[in-house]
């Protein structure tokens, strides 16, 4: 039996390569932070549905200061590779930290706004910059 599993090994050793060598960059990117996320026990953004409490992970797309109803808000997009969701900071302008590229894991309940799904003012943590871990 041991002798099987080691040649069931190379085809999928050779799959993965070509599949590595075929894919743009964005997709690669994308699966590695598909995998990040499943390691840091993430729920991932592309299955998450209203009102789930969830932990999401991914990179902060885009960070922008949009009012909301007279109220400050500070939106990012964070993407995780199987989707994007807009994270809300209610009554804040900036929050050190939260830029574009940076990684992020937020806890909280998924509402949508516009079609999309949206996190408010949920709990988060900062991921080391460089891939640190």
């Amino acid at each position: 039996m041991s002798g099987t599993t080691g040649v069931e090994r190379q085809p999928g050793r050779f799959r993965r390569m070509f599949t590595r060598l075929t894919s743009t960059q964005e997709e690669l990117e994308a699966e590695e932070l598909q995998v990040d996320c499943r390691q840091m026990g993430c729920t991932s953004i592309g299955s998450v549905a209203e009102r789930d409490l969830v932990t999401v992970g991914g990179t902060l797309r885009t960070v922008t200061f949009r009012p909301r109803a007279g109220v400050p808000a500070l939106e990012a997009e964070l993407y995780d590779g199987s989707g994007a969701l807009s994270v809300v900071w209610l009554g804040r302008r900036k929050i050190a930290g939260i830029e574009p590229g940076r990684q992020l894991v937020a806890r909280g309940r998924v509402t949508t706004a516009q079609g999309r799904p949206v996190l408010f003012n949920p709990k988060y943590e900062l991921r080391p910059v460089g891939g640190g871990g």
